[in-house]
């Protein structure tokens, strides 16, 4: 069965963070395949400030996470849903979900993290609520009872692999929120590429001036980070696009303490472009290619400048599609995959 079969013209109440935009591309994305969507932050608010104080001690705003749900739950009583969509899981608390049910019981529930249990302790005491359970972690998917689904590439990527070589003007494309040892770590790469004559471009991105000093007071990784390197501006699509046709090979720094694949990777794969990661977990995936993908040691990154001057090799068709959007929409909605990502997940 195909996903505009199951969701057409059914209802969805979506919950998601608000993530470089991403949120209102999967809400896009459901409405094109037929799906009427309603989206609601999970954050009461998304200013600098909320996001901060979530991240750093949530405790302090939950009164007004649970007004905010409240609210929620009164907007949609006499609503009828076909589906509850909760991606991350960050916020949303159990005593909404509780409720909710109650009021939808014929409602299917779907969660998915593309976030580590480690970083988002939240979405562990709301798992019991929902029918589908997916992480983009494959150890969490197995340590906690979850179907494995890795991300996705937006549709506008597709457009990206056709771009001729003499429009590219970097050799090397890092994008990211700033964090742990990416600063160290890109910066070294970067210093690579100029000794080597090659081109770099590093972006980095920051959720705002509270997280930051407070990361710069507690956080030893955060005492070499350049203040006036940072960004407290999300990338649009529009900006991701243009960086990513201008660039070559893209550098993937993931967290220390996180396994799964960013999304980074699969917006590289759906360019047609070159990754450096540090994450070598991407080698047990079946698309994995040493001439596409090459893995660094974070401690002491060692890079090749034949990596960066041989041609990019395309993946398989079907694993291509299944990393779209829709691929990832049709994983969550329809069925589950069959075992097509890594070997020993099932």
């Amino acid at each position: 069965m195909i996903i505009e079969e199951v969701i057409k013209n059914k209802k969805i109440l979506f919950f998601s963070v608000q993530t470089f935009n991403l949120e209102k591309e999967i809400v896009k994305k459901l409405e094109e395949l037929g799906a009427n969507v309603d989206y609601y932050d999970e954050r009461p608010s998304n200013n600098n400030f909320t996001k901060g104080i979530i991240r750093l001690k949530r405790s302090l705003l939950q009164v007004t996470i649970n007004k905010y749900y409240s609210k929620i739950l009164r907007d949609t009583t006499n609503k009828q849903y076909d589906f509850l969509f909760v991606n991350k899981g960050e916020v949303v608390p159990e005593f909404f979900l509780k409720e909710f049910k109650k009021k939808h019981n014929s409602c299917q529930c779907i969660f998915y993290t593309w976030d580590s249990f480690l970083n988002n302790k939240n979405a562990l005491t709301i798992l019991n609520y929902f029918d589908k359970k997916f992480s983009f972690d494959s150890s969490d998917a197995v340590k906690y009872g979850l179907e494995f689904r890795p991300l996705f590439y937006l549709d506008f990527y597709k457009n990206i692999g056709s771009i001729s070589n003499s429009d590219i003007s970097n050799d090397l494309l890092f994008l990211g929120t700033a964090h742990s040892d990416r600063y160290k770590i890109s910066n070294s790469v970067a210093n690579w590429c100029t000794e080597n004559k090659l081109k770099s471009f590093c972006y980095y991105y920051m959720q705002g001036k509270l997280v930051y000093f407070y990361k710069k007071m507690f956080d030893k990784t955060f005492k070499e980070f350049d203040y006036k390197k940072l960004s407290f501006s999300s990338l649009t699509p529009v900006d991701l696009s243009e960086y990513y046709k201008k660039s070559k090979v893209v550098l993937d720094i993931n967290h220390p303490g996180q396994k799964g694949l960013t999304m980074r990777t699969f917006e590289a794969i759906g360019a047609k472009r070159k990754i450096i990661t540090t994450n070598a977990e991407v080698q047990k995936y079946t698309f994995y290619n040493s001439n596409n993908i090459l893995i660094i040691d974070r401690e002491n990154s060692q890079l090749e400048k034949d990596f960066f001057e041989s041609d990019y090799i395309d993946v398989d068709v079907d694993l291509y599609e299944r990393m779209s959007l829709k691929g990832w929409l049709t994983c969550l909605f329809v069925s589950n995959e069959p075992n097509v990502w890594i070997k020993g997940i099932n």
